[in-house]
């Protein structure tokens, strides 16, 4: 299905920018930092104290009755549809996500997959946030928010198996352009799917694979928010998240949105 945007065609307006995504350097996959894999070895224990303590389940995909701000997204899907179809029809002002986040260039190597974030990892982008004002008062009203962002699925696009940084977390996403067709995600081997206007959460530390063998570009709001705890594992969740917010995992991905709005406000006024 074409719904007017750019990513619904074959071809793509590439925009340019300063500095290559780490996908398109010599050595596109470096040894990350010590920090990060020393997280990774943390991560298997903090998992097994935040399952303990989880006040939700711990299964792959959860009911959303049980998280009941999500009806706050149900209730303002158009608003924030509105939003993300200005946005996503203009392909300049929202970069790949392996542009974004070198690590992310493991699993999405191509231009196909695109992020526009409002919030990572507590880090607000406040040129994105003036673009989309009702989605941003949407998110600020979420519990425990820690990344909101527009995910776009060109058609003909597949994420292979991965799986999320820490069980603390969990993913609500919700559906805004879905065309129809064979667009599916497997989480933990069960087949999901989306649909426009309903939310769809999961937890992301289970492998997790997508799929969009549509004619058409699929668009979310990816929300990404702490899970209920008990003590300890709220505790150990926080502080493990403290880190991770630190690490240059999130602080290499700020810098490289920094510097994607630099580029295209270049672009902008060249054209001006």
């Amino acid at each position: 299905m074409d719904v007017g945007l750019p990513w619904a065609k074959a071809s793509e307006t590439k925009a340019p920018i300063e500095r290559k995504p780490a996908a398109q350097r010599a050595n596109p996959l470096p040894r990350r930092p010590l920090i990060l894999r020393i997280g990774k070895k943390l991560r298997r224990t903090v998992d097994r104290v935040v399952e303990k303590s989880s006040l939700v389940s711990n299964g792959p995909v959860l009911d959303a009755a049980d998280f009941p701000w999500t009806a706050m997204l149900r209730t303002h899907w158009r608003e924030i549809r509105d939003e993300a179809m200005a946005v996503a029809r203009n392909p300049d002002v929202v970069p790949a996500l392996s542009r974004i986040s070198p690590d992310h260039a493991r699993i999405a190597p191509t231009e196909s997959w695109r992020s526009f974030f409002l919030v990572g990892y507590g880090a607000r982008i406040e040129p994105n946030i003036a673009r989309c004002p009702k989605t941003m008062a949407v998110l600020d009203r979420i519990p425990g928010l820690n990344s909101g962002f527009f995910s776009i699925l060109r058609p003909g696009t597949h994420i292979p198996r991965h799986r999320g940084v820490t069980k603390g977390l969990m993913t609500c996403h919700l559906g805004l352009v879905v065309p129809p067709g064979p667009l599916r995600m497997q989480v933990d081997g069960r087949t999901v799917g989306w649909a426009e206007g309903e939310t769809l959460l999961f937890d992301d530390t289970w492998p997790h694979e997508v799929w969009n063998d549509t004619g058409g570009t699929r668009i979310v709001l990816l929300v990404q928010f702490a899970r209920p705890l008990r003590q300890p594992g709220r505790a150990l969740a926080s502080a493990f998240l403290a880190g991770i917010r630190r690490s240059p995992f999130v602080k290499e991905a700020v810098d490289n949105i920094a510097l994607w709005e630099e580029s295209m406000k270049r672009v902008e006024q060249a054209a001006n």
